[in-house]
């Protein structure tokens, strides 16, 4: 049986010297199959670091506009309150004592004050467009810091351009008086008493459909002369110097009437 002869294992070699083995980008190194880092490497999107946002430009830009929305809203209200002013003309109403008439003003010999007072006062809504709702008065009298009355007036309406008379009765029974009061002294020696009123309550105003919240309203008249009456006769006070001050605070929109 013959034998197969088998090539030699042994490389030839080119002018005595084997060949040598070269890599496939052909610079002479060894090449090896690419780790799982490589490969997930080569696949992920380089970072790039994003640009800082100016935070300042950003708080100018909101203050700006807030500045800006608020000036807006200030426009707006004046707008609003000139049209309104333009179309109904908006008055405080006027108080005005027509008459304060003295049937009794005593004191005791205990120091006990009786007094009787028949009050007229005069309310006038000078506006064509805004009628005034009052609650309940309080009615109250003072002299050089003692209260030498009180009373009420019923709630009442004024309509537009309206003039209404208010009449009512203030009066003080047992009230005590100091010895060192200067009411006393000018009691005593029947001098002519300064006196003031004041009158609080509630009013709402109306305007076409629209009614306003209630809000507090005094009036102090001040500047009244009377002398105490000496029999059954009632004394007159003067009242031709008198001035009401009135103190309302209706606010619609920015105007306050």
């Amino acid at each position: 049986m013959a034998e197969k002869i088998h090539p030699s294992a042994r490389p030839t070699t080119v002018n005595g010297h084997a060949p040598t083995s070269t890599t496939a980008n052909g610079n002479g190194n060894p090449s090896f199959p690419a780790n799982k880092a490589q490969l997930y490497n080569s696949t992920r999107p380089v970072y790039r670091p994003l640009p800082r946002r100016n935070r300042r430009s950003c708080c100018c830009s909101c203050c700006l506009w807030i500045t800006f929305v608020i000036l807006l809203l200030i426009v707006i209200a004046a707008i609003a309150g000139g049209v309104f002013y333009v179309l109904y003309r908006p008055h405080r109403p006027s108080f005005a004592v027509s008459s304060l008439q003295v049937s009794q003003f005593n004191l005791t010999s205990s120091n006990q004050l009786n007094t009787k007072f028949n009050f007229t006062v005069t309310a006038r809504n000078p506006n064509k467009k805004i009628a005034f709702y009052y609650d309940l008065v309080s009615v109250s009298i003072d002299s050089k810091g003692v209260g030498v009355g009180d009373g009420s007036i019923p709630a009442f309406v004024m309509p537009k351009k309206n003039t209404t008379k208010l009449r009512t009765i203030v009066s003080t029974s047992g009230q005590s008086v100091d010895d060192s009061s200067d009411l006393k002294s000018d009691l005593k020696n029947k001098k002519s008493l300064p006196l003031t009123i004041q009158l609080d309550t509630k009013v709402k105003a109306k305007i076409g459909s629209f009614n306003t919240k209630k809000v507090p309203i005094r009036v102090v008249c001040k500047g009244i002369k009377v002398t105490a009456p000496t029999g059954k006769l009632a004394t007159t006070a003067t009242t031709s110097d008198v001035k009401c001050k009135v103190d309302l605070r209706i606010k619609i929109w920015k105007w306050r009437i």
